[in-house]
């Protein structure tokens, strides 16, 4: 194995009294792209800015090799000082760069270099900071939160420079597609200390569970051993006539053990309050349309959305997605076309921008309304304070304002404050925006038990295959599309995801750990996903529903006078013959492609 290009040894970092790295570890071999994971707070990003040279730790030793080049992209990356995005780039190249491969990335990223960074937006503002470490292509590059802001066009883009780039790296990431892709070791950060794992990010969560699971024993087993001296304690005739202080030591050390145990970071527990069912239809549009100042947004867009359909929305900052939401939803009349919301449909919403309520808004008042200290969940009174434990909140954050939380507390707080709502429907704005993994796995959990209709919002591609029954992609100039499945299987329809086919990732090689070749094995799929047994249950319903108004409009199109009668009639009959012989089609062969895929699966048993 080659020397490290960065190493830190035995981190230690003590937060108000309290510690939040204890003999952390982290090395950077060249060729190595390390996913670095853990719970919000767990202190991944400050062990990323010591590995940066960013911070000083309480304890421990950072080498970097002397001729190594490093690169660091923080959360928040600092663009005073500079009067135009040009000028900012360049001055994080190296002295004999010309900046040209900084001019053709900006030029790439649609970005204007005269601009004053005071005037970016938050997705422009990181794809100029993205454009400034990037270009420089340096030998060790620190990415923290790269994909912040970033729409999926420019996921895309991100996944494939770093695919192609030759730069070791480290990487601290919600989107677990973007880890999966790159990565090919992980070190997980828990309760101050790091854990590696010589495989990327796709092998993480089985690696983390069964760990989970053996400290989980060898606890049980301490618990038994308790239980066990303590009778001894209790009942021995050796502790009647006289104490062994060897022994009470030794229980007083288990119970200690025991405590730090326990001391692990709490998992959110997430509990949907659900309304009485909604009618069988939940939304009908027929040929919408919206425009702005001549602009189409949404141009001739018809669905049908049943109860207990997950639709994920997808496309790029600006597309429209939103406007899509409020049409669909009857927060915004369309200029064309109608919108039908179905019988008893009650909503509940998650605002992308999370600043609905005031910023000095207590986490109280927030979940409760004001004035009350219990939440009612599915005709539980419950107490808020144990609500909020639910979501990660200690008491004592009862009353701290909104504006003092971080970006996760107050990812999880919306939620917390969606979930309380009594809904059949549920529209989610961006929900997985600086979650962390285990919170995001339990919010997919409870949208998959949610017995209502779910409406989602989310650059996130892994979070939609889990999640989603179908989406509906921006095609631009106002176009949207349906497609079933998530986004991988849009993107296997179409052949290409939403940066074109020019930006399709190349596909990628099994990685392998450190010390030796990893033999590839094929990976047969054991079971169907949750999306794919939707599909296989609601698509013969769909093509029924399909061939019942496919003859009806056959035995209307049958009248020879028809076309004389009413000709607009005639024609609008006649396109919408059309759509729905395509729509059937289209059913017809993706039913055949999971029933295929069904069988398959059932025949490796």
């Amino acid at each position: 194995m080659p020397p490290p290009l960065l190493q830190l040894k035995d981190i230690a970092v003590t937060l108000g009294g309290a510690p939040l790295l204890d003999g952390a570890e982290l090395s950077i071999a060249p060729g190595e792209r390390v996913a670095l994971v853990g719970r919000n707070g767990s202190g991944k990003s400050t062990l990323l800015r010591i590995a940066a040279g960013e911070a000083a730790p309480d304890r421990g030793t950072r080498f970097q090799q002397p001729t190594a080049r490093l690169a660091f992209l923080a959360q928040e990356p600092d663009m005073s000082g500079h009067a135009t995005v040009l000028d900012y780039v360049l001055a994080g190249l190296p002295e004999h760069e010309d900046g040209y491969a900084a001019r053709a990335m900006m030029a790439d990223l649609g970005l204007d270099p005269e601009a004053d960074p005071k005037t970016l937006s938050g997705g422009e503002a990181r794809r100029a900071a993205l454009t400034r470490v990037l270009s420089a292509e340096p030998d060790i590059l620190l990415l923290d939160e790269p994909t912040n802001h970033l729409d999926l066009i420019a996921i895309e883009w991100l996944e494939s420079h770093l695919m192609a780039s030759r730069s070791a790296l480290a990487l601290v990431s919600h989107d677990r597609r973007l880890m999966a892709d790159l990565t090919n070791a992980t070190v997980w950060v828990d309760r101050g200390a790091t854990h590696r794992l010589d495989r990327g990010f796709s092998a993480f969560e089985a690696w983390r569970d069964a760990k989970l699971e053996e400290e989980e024993a060898e606890r049980h087993k301490l618990d038994r051993k308790i239980v066990a001296e303590e009778h001894w304690m209790r009942y021995g005739v050796s502790a009647r006539r006289k104490r062994n202080m060897r022994r009470v030591g030794e229980l007083a050390d288990m119970r200690r053990d025991r405590r730090e145990a326990r001391k692990s970071v709490g998992l959110a527990t997430m509990v949907a309050q659900e309304a009485k069912a909604s009618g069988a239809l939940v939304i009908e549009a027929e040929a919408i349309g919206k425009a702005y100042d001549d602009t189409p947004i949404v141009k001739n867009f018809s669905t049908r959305i049943m109860r207990g359909d997950r639709i994920g929305v997808i496309g790029a900052n600006g597309a429209g997605k939103t406007t899509l939401i409020n049409l669909l939803t009857g927060a915004l009349a369309p200029d064309t076309g109608e919108v039908r919301i179905g019988t008893n449909v009650t909503m509940a919403r998650m605002d992308q921008k999370r600043d609905a309520l005031p910023p000095t808004t207590t986490l109280v008042d927030a979940l409760t309304g004001g004035g009350s200290d219990y939440v009612s969940i599915n005709g539980e009174r419950r107490h808020v304070v144990g609500y909020m434990k639910d979501f990660l909140f200690g008491p004592e954050q009862a009353r701290t304002p909104i504006e003092k939380l971080s970006g996760g507390e107050r990812g999880r707080l919306m939620l917390a404050r969606a979930l309380s709502l009594t809904s059949n429907l549920m529209v989610l704005d961006e929900p997985t925006n600086d979650l962390d993994v285990e919170t995001l796995d339990l919010l997919q959990e409870l949208l998959g038990e949610y017995k209502g209709t779910i409406l989602i919002v989310s650059h996130d591609r892994d979070f939609l295959d889990r999640v989603a029954t179908s989406v509906i992609v921006s095609e631009g100039a106002g176009v949207w599309r349906e497609y079933a499945g998530g986004y991988s299987d849009m993107v296997a329809q179409r052949g290409y995801g939403l940066a074109g086919p020019s930006a399709a990732p190349a596909p990628k090689a099994e990685a392998k750990p450190r010390g030796g070749a990893q033999k590839a094995e094929p990976q047969a799929k054991k079971k169907l996903a949750f999306h794919e047994k939707r599909a296989l249950d609601l698509l013969p319903q769909r093509m029924e529903a399909l061939r019942s108004e496919i003859d009806a409009l056959e035995q209307k199109l049958a009248d020879q006078n028809f076309a004389a009668r009413a000709p607009a009639a005639f024609e609008a009959a006649t396109n919408r013959y059309g759509a729905l012989r395509a729509d059937l089609d289209k059913a017809e062969d993706e039913w055949l492609a999971l029933e295929i895929l069904r069988e398959g699966i059932e025949g490796q048993g």
